[in-house]
């Protein structure tokens, strides 16, 4: 087991968050201390902070090959860009009276897409989830065989929080289009691993994150195509084009511009050497540890996940001995108020009970290296040998279908 006094944690939770960059502490650090001024006044403090939104909104911009840095607006984070991408857009279908009434989503959307697709629906909206491979793919004729005239929006996620698929979204925005529907994906965990260009998909809307780029926490984008019409879900002093009032966050603003900035420079770095020791764990946990199994495409992936299920071991069990042994990880989203469930993605993915108790999710970024790769899957081999002596497994009651990837 990994001694503490020895060696340092290895931090393998990336897709929960990211450190923040040294470059994006050091640009917000003038706006929490000497350029503090509020950005709706017009005398020179409120000049600068103005100033710094402006290069932060291009910034992004130019990280998802949005046209006009207008088409970006500034929110707390992913959430609340989702929110106001449904709601947005569904309140705006409304009070035009129009028979769009319907969204469709995915059976795998993070639950900041699925709990304001209930509250909709709580609001007479109707919504539709579309099934998944047993990979996490949508297909593209699943939206198809569904989708309608009375469709206002559907809100496909660019790649999975939990087992790292990605989406067709290019070929789905196409049929969704020619339905006369709008199109919405939550891009937070492609964003700095896939390049990412909103002109080129066609996606109407694009929801981003700060946290998971090495930005700060607390703050998040929503790209909205131009001419595009949505309402406000949250009213006040009309910053933010009129769409997301109250005083911006400037500083965290500032340091998620200088994030983006940083992720379009790195891109093919980052896919070299973040994917290039995914694929080096990937190798060694099947080689070397009995009755796993990588779940998820094994190529249409994003650079950073690695999502296994062990055999005959309990995932919560799991992450505390890793814990414990200086290796942090989770088996899902982190984004539920610690709250444990049962994987509402690997469910709908055909997942059994064992197979997802039996879910850990591994996500690298630039900050890890191989050694403490090595030293992880030492830490974690040793580990599931001792839970399964400890538990009733009997490897014979494991189907061979079932460590297929």
């Amino acid at each position: 087991m990994t001694d503490d006094k020895h060696y340092s944690h290895i931090y393998l939770d990336t897709a929960a968050s990211t450190p923040v960059a040294d470059e994006v502490i050091t640009e917000m650090l003038p706006y929490l201390k000497e350029q503090y001024g509020n950005p709706s006044s017009i005398h020179k403090f409120g000049r600068e902070t103005t100033r710094a939104i402006h290069l932060a909104r291009k910034r992004v911009a130019e990280m998802i090959g949005a046209p006009s840095p207008h088409e970006i607006t500034f929110t707390s984070g992913g959430t609340e860009a989702n929110n106001l991408a449904l709601k947005g857009t569904a309140m705006h279908a409304k009070s035009k009276m129009t028979e769009k009434n319907t969204i469709i989503t995915s059976s795998i959307e993070h639950d900041a897409v699925l709990e304001p697709c209930k509250d909709l629906e709580d609001r007479g909206f109707v919504i539709m989830h579309l099934p998944v491979t047993g990979e996490g793919l949508v297909r593209p004729s699943e939206l198809k065989n569904v989708i309608s005239d009375n469709v206002a929006l559907v809100s496909i996620m660019y790649a999975n929080n939990e087992v790292g698929t990605i989406q067709p979204i290019k070929e789905l925005v196409e049929i969704a289009h020619q339905a006369g529907a709008l199109f919405h994906t939550d891009a937070v965990q492609a964003a700095g691993k896939l390049p990412l260009n909103v002109k080129n998909l066609g996606v109407d809307m694009m929801s981003l994150s700060s946290h998971k780029i090495n930005g700060p926490k607390g703050v998040g984008a929503l790209y909205i195509r131009s001419n595009l019409k949505i309402l406000p879900i949250i009213h006040g002093g009309g910053q933010e084009w009129y769409l997301r009032s109250g005083t911006e966050n400037v500083p965290g603003i500032v340091g998620f511009g200088k994030a983006c900035e940083l992720a379009n420079k790195r891109m093919k770095h980052y896919q070299e050497h973040v994917a290039g020791l995914r694929n080096y764990l990937v190798e060694r946990v099947l080689k070397e540890i009995p009755w796993s199994r990588l779940n998820g495409l094994s190529t249409e992936r994003i650079a950073n996940n690695a999502h296994f299920t062990f055999f005959g071991v309990n995932g919560e069990d799991l992450i505390i001995k890793l814990d414990e042994n200086g290796i942090a990880a989770s088996t899902g989203s982190a984004c539920s108020v610690k709250k444990q469930k049962q994987s509402h993605v690997l469910k709908a993915m055909g997942f059994s009970y064992e197979e997802i108790t039996g879910s850990l999710r591994l996500s690298l970024g630039m900050h890890n290296t191989k050694d403490e790769v090595d030293r992880a899957i030492n830490v974690l081999s040793n580990v599931i040998k001792e839970l399964r002596e400890l538990s009733p497994f009997d490897s014979k009651y494991v189907d061979r279908k079932e460590l297929k990837q």
